[in-house]
């Protein structure tokens, strides 16, 4: 069941460490980009520096601890209390902030390039903290919520704080308001840490070690012990990698390729990390809670498309002006909108992208090695920055432009998505059937809530109106279910290709092997999905309904899911073109009722037992039915909804005068008689009609 992330802001497990590690985001980079602009600008000639060597040695300084202490990082929380954990690290913070001050007072930039590397030395502690104690703080279905809150509020906390220290270190008494705030944002860290509730660790026993290089090649060997897992990683990784590249090469682009100053350059950060926070949040909502990558393929395709449509965008967003212009200038040629749409649609595609493998990490690592597994995913996340930075020289070396090299990574990019898609072919398939059938046929789902509680034995029953009925349920079901579908269908071609896409299992109703078979599947958790009725309506209304469906579940103890599809049968895809009106793309609605479970008396036996079962299954599905049908409405109501099925052309009424009526003409005379007869009685009046057999007696 979905849930609002937001509620999460309002709860104690959640939102100490949510603010406890935004602050510490924020103050990192306050510091780490206050050094840059204080060395870039002012230190660096005095030191006979060149600062691009400066940035270069800095960015290696600042990796560096990921690698050296990661695996102990991850060790150490797994065998530690972590809310503990979490205080002492914060409480060293506030030293380093300490040290930092110093630092910038003395303008020495070995002594700040030596609390670089401390800071970062205490992030590749609090890493693997951070991610590992969310599962123990949070359900299952708050998890993708949590990710997206704390991903969304770190890339923002990382703008802010990159522009609060950039743009006050070389004020006036900028160097006291940057040292100040460090200081005192640390020590907010720590207060809100404080609060933080208890998180048991899981293997107290582990026994840390002071070679470094063993611990790291010992923890690496949990990145692989899972398949999903590894790939997972992987995909972050890669995330980073392409993160790397757009946010390094900004200022570059703005200025080389673009003629714009700083301040658009400033621009692009700040849309990209915005795009990046809007993406992890629109992630939770659109995964509705489910712990799942099918939206990661589509994600990554989405980063390739708009990578290359930004490229040839730049083209026309460039500015001939001989000075740079800003903001403002930049912004009224057409080209830059096109530009500012693709970087932050990039950034939102990344989100949707990054928060659900940071949850499949979390949820399918066991609690003994979770924080461990996430150190070893950190490892390479910074081998992953460092073969970027790598690649970066390459391509400069190569003399590539910037687009050129936005352009490259487009097209790694674009392997990479490939090679998602071939790894999750069925995750691939689902959102783009998912994307398609809500684009044509705005497919809407209702009670999600039962599908949640029907618990994990289910046997899914839907009335089957059209082709579509599989597709729709295949595509927006969360999970994978089983289809048990006729053996003379599946022999067909156009069958043949959902094999590799969904679950199908062919079985022959007239065989116990192909029942039991589906009874097996049911018992392991999976869940089926059976259209009682055989075969697509050609009434209009249920056709005959077998007991296969109730007898799996009768047999496997399973409860039966009613789930309602309405719109379907006014397709093309359906087989109702002789009695409604078809349309291409008629709304699809899916609404899933209350699972019940079918109560069979054991003394009942045989061919009686099944015959009960059969009537018990009709009767939910009649019901089914009634449910979801508007049985409150007024008789005018139905007469437009009507009108709507069929067409307001359509004849419905003809007299004996001989001249039919259309349902357009009907609803006319509805209003012009209700229009007459409302001004010669009062409202409640009951009010008695004679009139002939005729089309106005109907109307009237």
């Amino acid at each position: 069941m979905a849930h609002s992330q937001f509620k999460l802001l309002g709860v104690r497990r959640f939102l100490p460490l949510f603010i406890t590690q935004a602050l510490g985001a924020f103050n990192d980079n306050t510091f780490k980009n206050a050094l840059f602009i204080l060395v870039t600008y002012r230190l660096a000639d005095r030191a006979g520096l060149d600062p691009k060597m400066f940035v270069a040695i800095a960015s290696g300084v600042f990796i560096a601890p990921f690698f050296l202490f990661s695996a102990t990082a991850g060790k150490l929380a797994d065998r530690t209390e972590k809310s503990k954990l979490i205080r002492w690290i914060k409480a060293a913070e506030i030293l380093l902030m300490c040290l930092a001050t110093i630092g910038f007072v003395l303008e020495s930039i070995y002594w700040m390039l030596f609390v670089l590397f401390l800071m970062a030395t205490q992030s590749a502690f609090f890493g693997p903290i951070k991610y590992s104690i969310l599962p123990q703080h949070l359900k299952e279905d708050e998890l993708v919520g949590g990710n997206a809150l704390v991903g969304g509020a770190t890339f923002l906390a990382i703008l802010l704080g990159t522009l609060f220290g950039g743009l006050l270190i070389l004020t006036e008494d900028g160097t006291l308001l940057v040292c100040a705030s460090l200081i005192a944002l640390a020590a907010l860290g720590f207060a809100s840490s404080c609060f933080i509730p208890s998180a048991e660790p899981h293997s107290p026993d582990l026994h840390l070690r002071a070679n470094i290089f063993v611990e790291t090649m010992d923890v690496m060997r949990f990145a692989n012990a899972r398949r999903d897992v590894f790939l997972a990683i992987l995909g972050i990784s890669w995330f980073w990698f392409v993160g790397l590249v757009f946010l390094t090469q900004f200022p570059t682009f703005a200025k080389e390729t673009l003629n714009a100053s700083e301040q658009v350059a400033n621009m692009f950060l700040a849309a990209f990390s915005v795009g990046i926070a809007l993406g992890s949040l629109l992630c939770n909502r659109l995964l509705k809670g489910a712990v799942s990558a099918k939206y990661v393929p589509v994600a990554s395709i989405a980063i390739t498309i708009f990578s290359i449509d930004l490229v040839f965008a730049s083209a026309g967003a460039a500015s001939n002006a001989g000075e740079l212009v800003g903001i403002s200038a930049f912004m009224q040629q057409p080209a830059s909108w096109r530009l500012m749409f693709d970087l932050v649609m990039v950034a939102v595609c990344g989100g949707l992208y990054a928060v659900p493998l940071v949850s499949i990490i979390q949820s399918r690592t066991s609690d003994a090695t979770r924080s461990r597994t996430i150190a070893s995913s950190n490892i390479i996340n910074a081998l992953f920055m460092v073969a970027a930075s790598l690649a970066m020289i390459a391509m400069v070396a190569a003399s590539f432009t910037i687009p050129e090299m936005f352009l490259a990574v487009a097209i790694a990019n674009a392997l990479v998505a490939m090679n998602i898609c071939r790894l999750l072919p069925a995750e691939t398939v689902k959102s783009l059937g998912r994307l398609i059938l809500r684009l044509m046929h705005r497919v809407e789902f209702n009670g999600w809530e039962n599908y949640d509680k029907a618990g994990e034995r289910v046997v899914i029953v839907a009335n089957h109106t059209s082709f579509l009925d599989a597709p729709i349920l295949g595509s927006f079901l969360p999970d994978t279910p089983v289809f048990g579908i006729n053996t003379h269908i599946a022999k067909r071609w156009w069958v043949k290709p959902a094999f590799l896409m969904f679950d199908l299992l062919p079985i022959d109703p007239t065989s116990p092997l192909g029942i039991r078979k589906l009874v097996h599947r049911v018992r392991e958790g999976r869940k089926c999905v059976i259209f009682p009725e055989g075969r697509i309506t050609m009434t209009g209304g249920l056709m005959k309904v077998y007991e296969g469906p109730g007898t799996i579940a009768n047999l496997a103890e399973a409860t039966i899911l009613p789930i309602r599809i309405d719109g379907a049968q006014y397709s093309y895809f359906s087989r109702l073109g002789t009695i409604f009106r078809r349309r291409y793309f008629p709304k699809i609605t899916v609404t899933i009722l209350d699972p019940q479970s079918l109560d069979v008396p054991d003394e009942i036996k045989g061919r009686a037992r099944r015959q009960l079962i059969g009537t018990m299954l009709y009767d939910v599905m009649c019901e089914m039915v009634f449910a979801t049908s508007p049985v409150h409405e007024t008789l005018f109501e139905g007469l437009l909804d009507a009108r709507k099925v069929h067409g307001p052309k359509t004849v419905v009424l003809e007299d004996i005068q001989r001249d039919p009526m259309t349902y357009g003409r009907l609803v006319l005379g509805c209003f012009v008689l209700g229009r007459a007869l409302s001004r010669r009685t009062a409202p409640g009046e009951h009010v008695g009609l004679m009139l002939p057999n005729s089309n106005a007696a109907v109307a009237a």
